[in-house]
């Protein structure tokens, strides 16, 4: 079997950003739930509200690694692990045309924000997106934000809607519970790279009704037109300023995932961040930023959102 690596700048090492609506599937906020074989798997935070205030300053938090230097392994196939990101490249893989689109600075989006967390004794920062829900307090990120291999299940973990340059407007929301695919915490598989955070209250109030929320969709149709938006970390960028990416979604060619990519330069830290259907960040969320290539520049794939991805999207919603 062939050995496929990561692009280390825009993942985590076990993994890691006009629309085409009238060819889509559903689109709900709290969707029935599919299938019972497309299981999750969660995990309770249990962590005070004022401990996580305390422990997660503004130095802490601008020193939180983006998550691409996660030490882990991403499974393929089920069988084989890939490398650590950056460790060698895509085998027999042709070097693909650099893309034209690149990130774009933008100003901050209330429902868009940065998550904090801690894996292996180490702080680590990713994005992530409140989207609507029945407990409205769900934000939707990367299962490799959540969750791994090697070290299990993130602690400290927190939502900052907002950030910019150490401001946080809305406060720090805290998490109750973490809930991803089966397929991503058993054997970290890239194509369902999808997790939600169930938020605590925050001075009464919950997420939504601070913050606002996106609709979210599941089966929808492959090929959309999709702006991602993330907080880029690693070089050349800084993680103080919210980016966004746009572009048509294409099936990967080189790993041959499930997952989609679309023209875009954003680095780690960007993990987690949302896909939005269209153009701007008021269409509905269909996948997040979860991994690149080394053999392919300025391409980020995001996982397809289907059964797997919106069960764990329902189990959240219900809590």
């Amino acid at each position: 079997m062939n050995s496929r690596g990561l692009k280390a700048g825009l993942i985590t090492a076990s993994a890691l950003m006009a629309s085409a609506l009238m060819a889509a599937g559903p689109v709900q906020a709290a969707p029935t739930a599919p299938p019972a074989e497309a299981a999750t798997v969660s995990h309770v935070q249990n962590q005070d509200q004022a401990a996580l205030d305390a422990y997660w300053t503004p130095d802490r938090m601008k020193n939180a690694k983006p998550a691409n230097t996660i030490n882990s392994g991403w499974a393929a196939e089920g069988r084989s692990v890939l490398p650590k990101a950056g460790e060698q490249s895509v085998a027999k893989a042709p070097k693909e045309p650099a893309a034209e689109t690149r990130a774009t600075a933008q100003t901050t989006v209330p429902r868009i924000g940065k998550v904090f967390f801690t894996q292996g004794g180490q702080n680590y920062v990713c994005s992530g997106n409140s989207v609507q829900s029945g407990n409205q307090s769900v934000v939707a990120t990367a299962g490799h934000c959540t969750h791994d291999l090697a070290t299990g299940w993130v602690t400290n973990f927190v939502f900052v809607p907002a950030y910019n340059n150490g401001a946080a407007p809305y406060g720090k929301f805290t998490a109750r519970s973490l809930v991803s695919t089966s397929e991503w915490v058993s054997r970290n598989d890239i194509s369902y790279d999808g997790a939600f955070a169930v938020m605590n209250t925050l001075n009464g109030k919950t997420l939504a009704a601070t913050v606002g929320a996106s609709s979210i969709g599941f089966n929808m149709a492959r090929g959309l037109t999709y702006s991602a938006y993330g907080y880029p970390a690693a070089s050349p960028f800084n993680g103080e300023r919210l980016f966004s990416c746009y572009g048509k979604a294409s099936a990967d060619r080189i790993g041959g995932t499930q997952s989609q990519g679309i023209p875009c330069d954003m680095t780690g830290g960007s993990s987690g961040g949302p896909w939005f259907v269209g153009s701007g960040s008021t269409g509905t969320q269909n996948s997040v930023n979860s991994f690149g290539y080394n053999t392919q520049s300025n391409v980020m794939y995001g996982p397809y959102f289907g059964s797997s991805i919106q069960t764990a999207y329902s189990t959240a919603a219900s809590r």
